[in-house]
């Protein structure tokens, strides 16, 4: 897998993340700890995406 590939499949799960974080935030079944599992998540495929674009 090229490195702009590798970078694309990451945006591509990091946009996915944000939208499950959407969704779980309107859903009252998801628990404050879910949502902040998902954000961290979130977090470190920003930072990879960051290291690998400086790269």
């Amino acid at each position: 897998m090229s490195l702009s590939s590798h970078v694309t499949e990451l945006r591509r799960k990091h946009e996915a993340l944000s939208e499950a974080v959407e969704r779980a935030q309107r859903s009252p079944g998801t628990t404050d700890l879910e949502i902040a599992d998902m954000k961290k998540q979130k977090l470190k495929l920003k930072e990879q995406i960051a290291r690998l674009s400086q790269a």
